[in-house]
């Protein structure tokens, strides 16, 4: 099954790259575990790209023009280190590298902006959540390629995602592109009822409110998994554009809803 339509964003987030309404493509899969999850996701992103690399070169040229003049008044540390063509066919004619979050965290610690204190956010310890300029890091400077992270801690994640046999990591994944960071996040969901009502309890969330979740589990269900891929980050990937609010008619940002 699928769903394409509006989410909303529960952080307040204020940012070139989030809107607090915006619209998420999320597949969910009966039988496919973290794996095959990951495979479908790279396959559908690298399709798209394709597709509108093969349909709509022209736009593409333009778009590419476009960026390059809106560049040139920016001072040269800000500016795209790949155009806009190159960038799409990095993802094209490179592997998506996957990693563990765990490596993630220790090749983000022995980093040269970690140990100079180049990060905003200082990685220190096993369990953070990474930021976009991490993300980034790992994917234009450490492997200079998409890479997917999975096995996250677990909290930092949902509680409906499968928990490991660690107790400690979930069975979470992050597809990470060059420029934006996080284009498609998710999961192997928890299908083992007795495992998600103790995670509900110890997150405080009542089974009460929930029940009808629950029950889809309650009689036995098979594994299960899905991805939420958002709209407008992809279209902002694709188009070149650098501010998500130029790729939706209405953008709705924290603390506006004039329309």
């Amino acid at each position: 099954v699928y769903t394409f339509g509006p989410t909303f964003r529960a952080e307040n987030s204020n940012t070139s790259r989030h809107l607090a309404e915006f619209w998420m493509i999320e597949p969910e899969v009966a039988f496919n575990d973290l794996n095959d999850n990951m495979d479908l996701a790279e396959d559908f992103i690298r399709y798209v790209i394709k597709y509108t690399l093969e349909n709509c070169a022209d736009d593409l040229k333009f778009l590419e023009q476009r960026l390059i003049d809106e560049e040139k008044n920016k001072p040269q540390a800000e500016r795209s280190e790949m155009a806009l063509l190159e960038k799409l066919n990095f993802v094209l004619e490179n592997n998506f590298i996957r990693i563990s979050y765990t490596e993630a965290i220790e090749i983000l610690k022995n980093s040269k902006p970690n140990k100079n204190k180049k990060f905003q956010y200082l990685i220190e310890e096993w369990g953070a959540d990474l930021q976009s300029e991490h993300e980034r890091y790992l994917v234009e400077k450490h492997f200079k390629s998409p890479v997917i992270l999975f096995d996250y801690p677990a909290k930092i994640k949902a509680f409906y995602m499968r928990l490991n046999e660690d107790g400690q990591t979930v069975r979470a994944m992050d597809i990470l592109f060059p420029g934006i960071g996080e284009i498609v996040g998710g999961s192997q969901r928890e299908e083992r009822l007795d495992v998600l009502i103790e995670k509900m309890n110890a997150l405080g969330i009542p089974e009460e409110e929930l029940w009808w979740y629950l029950d889809t589990r309650r009689f036995g269900t098979a594994i299960h998994s899905g991805f939420g891929l958002g709209f407008e980050r992809l279209v902002l990937f694709v188009t070149g554009m650098t501010n998500i609010r130029d790729v939706i008619p209405f953008p709705r940002t924290p603390q506006n809803a004039e329309f």
